[in-house]
């Protein structure tokens, strides 16, 4: 067996509080958001401009057209106004302030990256390979959200992230046009078929956005056979699955480093958690980004799928079926005889393996993996998606031992049929090493995708759910050294 030669690098990502976002400030109810405008509206206008100017020269050079946000949340709160209500622009601008707030997205924390080669390969040096990096941001309120890093790996595995500029944005809506049957058939799987589901599709043409949702569960519910309770439970589920199924667009002069994935849906409403980003191959040579993350409300955890074919545009639709189940789930970067395959831990504790041939819809899971080394006995789970080589399917996985110390270690399944475990590090790959002990959540080390670039495996880890930084290994080394 050879020696692991695991090597630290000296690259650090930490979180950084003067990265904040301009987002919503949602009073406590309409009573006070109304009490708030008609303040603003009894001042005269001298001491409104000035007090607009204030704004601006505070908080105009720390986010791209501020102005134009400020607008928007005033039209979004505008009818709290009495109606017909002049106001100048300057007026409306100040209402929209007020309704404004910044949110430092990762004050908290800047941790679990996932790495993919990145869609733009110009203009590098030779056997460099420029990369994204996903990482969760964590602010106030253990709110969570992806944003990203770019970089590059050099020919001799050296790693430079570029610096990001100080601004944040979140992507503009795209409006989304929702399948009948496709939505009829995740209703049933959600358990949610029945009468109120039924009038509801029954309102829908083939094709409907989320008004003509909205139009029809206020005609189904108005249906003197269904009984009002069961109403109210159901059609906020069939609203939620509408709101988690959706798309949004980011402007494309917009810089990667610029862009966050933040909450917007119920599903959503405490954070976009652990996204595992992987570049897939199609069956014509084209690639695809997908990802697995975790939806939290503040109560329930609910893996869920992202897709993008640029990092501009983003999909984000819902997993359906028996094996949708815990946190985790990481697709595989292809097809494996002709199905899609994902890694799943549907029992909180052990690695299975999925096939299907739907892409959103995972019904059977087969255990692979179970804990049997002291330093995972209480679970394993996968850290990214199986990264593809000659001797297998590598995956990097996480064992949780004494004191709940996470360690990553790695396993091999058969390349033909991933149900095969063919190799296993007996001790971990990285564990946790003083300097990286101590965080958000202590004696932690994590990662959710690593990629391989000349024959070195470049793994991006989170040190105590805290910061980030990179380990690298040779990969013949790794399969050397395993059982």
């Amino acid at each position: 067996m050879n020696p692991l030669h695991v090597q630290r690098t000296p690259v650090f990502l930490r979180p950084d509080p003067s990265r904040v976002l301009v987002r919503p400030f949602l009073p406590s109810d309409d009573a006070r958001a109304a009490r708030i405008c008609a303040r603003v509206m009894a001042l005269p206008e001298n001491k409104a401009e000035l007090l607009l100017a204030e704004v601006l020269a505070e908080f105009g050079e720390r986010h791209l057209q501020i102005r134009n946000y400020l607008k928007l949340r005033f039209e979004q709160v505008r009818h709290h106004l009495a109606p017909g209500e002049k106001l100048s622009e300057q007026r409306e601008l100040l209402v929209g302030a007020y309704f404004t707030h910044e949110y430092s997205l990762e004050s908290a924390a800047l941790f679990n990256g996932s790495m993919v080669p990145h869609p733009d390969q110009s203009d590098l040096l030779p056997g460099s390979l420029r990369f994204a990096l996903s990482l969760r941001a964590t602010g106030e309120g253990h709110m969570s959200s992806i944003t990203f890093r770019t970089g590059v790996v050099d020919a001799r595995g050296g790693i430079c992230i570029n610096d990001p500029t100080r601004f944040c944005l979140e992507p503009t809506p795209v409006p989304k046009a929702h399948d009948k049957g496709v939505f009829a058939c995740k209703l049933e799987e959600l358990g949610l078929a029945g009468d109120v589901s039924r009038l509801v599709l029954e309102g829908l043409g083939g094709s409907f956005d989320l008004e003509d949702l909205r139009t029809s569960i206020s005609l189904a519910i108005k249906h003197p056979g269904v009984q009002e309770q069961e109403t109210e439970t159901v059609v906020r589920k069939i609203l939620t699955l509408a709101q988690s199924n959706y798309e949004v667009q980011f402007a494309p002069e917009s810089r990667l480093s610029e862009r966050v994935l933040f909450p917007s849906t119920p599903s959503q409403r405490n954070g976009i958690e652990d996204a595992r980003f992987v570049r897939f191959a199609r069956e014509d040579g084209t690639h695809t980004y997908y990802a697995t993350y975790t939806a939290y409300d503040g109560r329930l955890t609910l893996p869920q799928f992202i897709e993008t074919p640029d990092f501009l545009h983003f999909r984000f639709v819902t997993l359906n079926g028996a094996a949708v189940q815990n946190k985790g789930m990481a697709l595989f970067p292809r097809k494996v005889n002709g199905l899609y395959a994902m890694l799943g831990r549907q029992d909180y504790e052990n690695i299975f393996v999925m096939f299907s041939d739907d892409l959103h819809l995972w019904n059977t899971a087969q255990q692979v993996l179970k804990p049997i080394f002291p330093w995972e006995f209480i679970q394993v789970g996968n850290c990214g998606s199986p990264i593809e080589c000659a001797a297998g399917w590598l995956v990097l996985s996480h064992g949780v031992g004494p004191m709940r110390k996470y360690c990553i270690g790695a396993f091999l399944l058969d390349r033909d049929d991933p149900t095969k475990v063919i190799g296993r590090l007996r001790e971990p790959l990285l564990k946790p090493e003083a300097n990286e002990r101590e965080g958000y959540v202590p004696n932690v080390v994590y990662s959710c995708g690593s990629i391989v670039h000349n024959g070195l495996l470049v793994i991006p880890y989170a040190m105590s759910d805290y910061a980030t930084t990179f380990a690298t290994v040779p990969m013949d080394d790794l399969l050397a050294a395993m059982d």
